[in-house]
């Protein structure tokens, strides 16, 4: 079960030198190489500057609304000058300033076998050669396809998709339109991409920018989605005796991320399984972000409770925009061109992204991936909580395989509303410190963290070193 803790080339004008060393760790009989590289500036604690991010943001603000194509990206939550980066390599990031870091964001979730891997760009350009989109089938969509159909316990066929999004959203039409029913019900804090049905007290950036919904989203967009409290069999079953008969799924992140790190209690996701199938509701697992982490088959393989259908990004396309949605083969045959319900994809299944998909998944499928993921994970977490407590702050967290978070609350936290206790103000502070020590985090309490295979045991202890040193500062 889930461990619980209580308690760059040239850019802008920039231009460097790079030195490559190799440095290796292995755990359970096999080797993990990491390349780090060192720019050729002075050492980054005493020079520690973001001058040419800040220039280069204050021209995205008058170019992009609020500087970025994503929220959270603008530090609106953690204060200070937002990052412009320059290059990833493995587990490490260099920003247009020369700042070197330890990733723990990975794009949020993608790069579990660390950034730029060697093999996936061979494998990429070989691609490339035969071009970047088709727009009609190619074989690289039946292979991935097979990969993921015989990882995920759900899904006998699957549409790929562009993003997480896309597919929260054929997912949720596909259920309504295999039930005949039109309401769902989602988990207060649970983040399922931003079309207008899952913008109902949804975490990620929402719960960042302190928003309580979105504007723009009509009230009957929202008005059959229903919501309950994380971790509450309780609140579950009463929705369903106020709808008998009306509600047509249950979607949820079985290890919730959009809220920051809060994993289910024991028998929760079992109590779901039961509920949805007396009542004649689809269970949908939301594995955009734990789908291939916390186990080869995710969180349904990891909890061993298989949903009806399932949501995958981010791990499946290696890096590239992807997303996925599937489960049993009497739902799935109701997606067009087999059934009625209609979903379409210009860029769906593009060579590229298959290809990375398939490379990234042939590594995770490697002996002793998710044992070595475990262990550098609890290192980490059980490292900053330690520290924490040590230097006197209320501090909990946990983890599973390589995903993890911590809150600056006694907790336990079982749910959004406990998550909300946590200290902003305080994890803003720890967050700004350790950008300065070289190590970047979500800039966002209500965010999980993510490790990869390329993360080395110096990465770790270097983390929780300067993560000793930051709390006995703020």
């Amino acid at each position: 079960m889930a461990a619980t803790i209580t308690g760059v080339g040239v850019g802008l004008g920039l231009s460097y030198s790079s030195k490559l060393t190799k440095r290796f760790s292995s755990s359970a009989g096999s080797s993990r190489c990491c390349v780090k590289m060192s720019v050729s500036v002075e050492e980054q604690k005493k020079n520690f500057t973001l001058k040419k991010s800040e220039e280069a943001f204050n021209v995205a603000k008058e170019l992009m609304p609020g500087g970025v194509n994503s929220p959270v990206r603008a530090f609106k939550s953690v204060g200070g000058q937002p990052i412009v980066f320059d290059s990833v390599k493995g587990s490490h990031m260099w920003d247009i300033d020369g700042n070197e870091y330890i990733d723990y964001v990975g794009s949020w979730g993608p790069a579990i076998i660390g950034h730029a891997d060697d093999q996936v760009l061979a494998a990429l350009g070989e691609t490339m050669k035969k071009g970047t989109s088709f727009g009609a089938p190619c074989l690289l969509e039946n292979v991935l396809a097979e990969m993921v159909i015989s990882a995920v316990p759900s899904i006998e066929m699957v549409r790929f998709v562009n993003s997480g999004t896309e597919a929260c959203m054929g997912v949720l039409r596909l259920a309504r339109a295999f039930t005949g029913r039109e309401r769902i019900i989602k988990f207060e804090g649970c983040y399922h991409g931003h079309a207008d049905p899952f913008l109902v007290k949804a975490g990620s950036g929402v719960a960042t920018l302190g928003l309580p919904d979105s504007p723009g989203v009509p009230k009957g967009a929202t008005y059959e989605t229903l919501t309950a409290p994380f971790n509450d069999v309780s609140a579950l079953e009463n929705l369903f005796e106020n709808n008998k008969g009306e509600i047509a799924a249950i979607i949820l992140e079985p290890v919730v991320g959009n809220s920051g790190f809060i994993a289910p209690k024991p028998d929760f996701l079992n109590a779901i399984r039961r509920i949805t199938k007396e009542n004649g509701a689809l269970l949908i697992f939301d594995e955009v972000m734990t789908g291939f982490r916390l186990a080869y088959g995710g969180a349904q393989e990891y909890f061993g409770v298989t949903p009806d259908l399932t949501t995958l990004g981010k791990i499946i396309g290696g890096g590239l925009p992807v997303g996925a949605y599937g489960g049993r083969r009497d739902i799935m045959e109701m997606v067009a061109p087999a059934g009625p319900m209609y979903q379409a994809g210009t860029l769906s299944g593009n060579p590229l992204a298959m290809t990375a998909g398939i490379h990234t998944l042939k590594r995770l499928k490697e002996p002793g991936t998710y044992e070595y993921l475990n262990k550098i994970t609890g290192e980490l977490t059980q490292g900053i909580i330690d520290a924490g407590k040590k230097a006197g702050h209320a501090i909990c967290g946990g983890y599973i395989s390589g995903m993890f978070g911590f809150f600056f609350t006694e907790g336990p936290v079982y749910n959004f509303e406990d998550a909300k206790k946590s200290d902003t103000t305080k994890f803003a502070r720890f967050y700004r410190g350790m950008l300065e020590e070289g190590v970047y985090f979500a800039p966002s309490q209500f965010e999980a963290g993510f490790t990869s295979l390329a993360h080395s045991s110096d990465d770790i202890q270097h983390t929780i070193a300067a993560a000793e040193k930051v709390l006995r500062q703020i």
